[in-house]
């Protein structure tokens, strides 16, 4: 086990690309220029781009590319996800060599966007698709960033929208409790901006803003015994040093308003003070008075594999490993309107183990051999990975991966 601090971004999702390489590459450079990524860097981006796209285009089934920009508090840059649903690779080697690139595109090929890229990966199995992930900082590359996020997600909304109605929101617990704040919540209109407006970069309708309600008291049941093996704990503890909070939110229904929903539930999580899931999803459930509500999971993550799980409403989550797949237990209600009982389950994530959550706009119709072949991939790759095997263009959709190890 190592003490370093684990490795977060927040992703602000742009928009998905089916068969629109220029759209593709055009947000691309916008997306670079606006966020200050310099030049240099931006034609870098755009070339990667018009290569993945037009690829996929030309040569792959239902491909997709997905532009998102990556921050923390230093630094923010550019993420691509490009996802296909065949015919993938046989030689994923040799498809990186120099030279490979297939006819019609630009000819630099999947290598060249691989030194361009600061980070690049890629999954692919013959018959099933290709995931691939590219991801660009300014140059030099600021430390803070340096490695792999140790939680990555995706968000994609129901066909015919802009607007995604799921959302996810990761951050770090230091091991010292905040002040709590009893400030007033700030109006829509006076939350100050934290990303580029992106209408402008896709000529999507304006986005939402977000919302906060005045806070209500939730009265928390005591109970006792195990369930499927899982612990509750009445009065869950932090453990020693650094955790990981991670969030999985689904607005209710689809459309502006279920964003809006989920939008206050990641600003309410990324701004409190919660050590523990309860304490979180207490703060979500009072930001959420007087939305529609929302169906949110959230859970604890620590260096020794240690796991605090609080679910309401059908958030699905499980621990995976190569060969087996553990369901974490939520319990009905609704975030924002309609939460009378609130548990925290114990688990233990093994090694090279993975916490899977999901919104309904995934199947529950996946075992952990579906997920074996990406387990030592990033995080953002898997839930990709899980996206287009078990997502359905019915409902808003989002995944949510994290690795506990760091």
């Amino acid at each position: 086990m190592t003490t370093a601090s684990p490795l977060l971004v927040n992703c602000e999702d742009v928009a998905w690309f089916r068969d629109q390489p220029e759209a593709a590459r055009g947000a691309a450079a916008a997306l670079g220029r606006r966020i200050g990524l310099g030049d240099q860097r931006t034609a870098e981006l755009v070339l990667a781009v018009t290569e993945l796209a037009t690829n996929m285009t030309k040569h792959a089934k239902d491909g997709s590319v997905l532009l998102r920009v990556l921050r923390n508090q230093t630094v923010a840059g550019v993420e691509v996800l490009a996802v296909d649903s065949g015919p993938g690779m046989a030689d994923v080697t040799a498809s990186l060599r120099d030279g490979m690139s297939t006819a019609d595109t630009l000819g630099i090929g999947l290598g060249a966007v691989r030194r361009l890229a600061d980070s690049f990966d890629i999954h692919s199995q013959p018959g099933t698709g290709t995931v691939q992930l590219a991801r660009f900082w300014p140059r030099p590359v600021h430390p803070s960033v340096a490695g792999e996020p140790v939680v990555g997600g995706v968000t994609r909304p129901i066909s015919g929208e802009q607007i995604c109605g799921d959302a996810w929101a990761v951050r770090t617990d230091t091991g010292t409790p905040e002040p709590t704040s009893h400030e007033e919540t700030p109006r829509p209109h006076e939350l100050s901006p934290t990303a580029p407006d992106w209408a402008t970069l896709t000529g999507t309708r304006s986005s939402f803003e977000r919302t906060r309600r005045n806070p209500s008291s939730t009265d928390l049941p005591a109970w006792s015994g195990t369930l499927n093996g899982s612990i509750p704990v009445r009065a869950a503890i932090p453990g020693v040093g650094q955790g990981v909070l991670v969030m999985s939110c689904d607005g209710l229904g689809h459309g502006p308003m279920a964003a809006v929903a989920a939008q206050a539930a990641v600003h309410a999580f990324r701004t409190g003070s919660a050590r523990t899931p309860e304490q979180a999803m207490e703060q979500v459930h009072r930001a959420l008075r007087g939305t529609r509500g929302a169906a949110v999971a959230v859970a604890r993550l620590e260096p020794d594999g240690r796991v605090l799980f609080c679910g309401v409403g059908n958030i699905s989550a499980a621990l995976v490993t190569p060969a087996a797949r553990t369901s974490l237990l939520s319990h009905p209600g609704i975030v924002g309107y309609q939460m009378r009982q609130l548990r925290t389950y114990e688990h233990h994530l093994p090694a090279h183990g993975i916490l899977v959550m999901h919104s309904d706009g995934l199947s529950e119709r996946w075992k952990a051999a579906d997920l074996a072949g990406l387990l030592h991939h990033p995080p953002a790759v898997i839930a990709t990975g899980l996206l287009r095997y078990a997502g359905t263009r019915r409902d808003d959709a989002s995944a949510v991966i994290a690795k506990a190890a760091w």
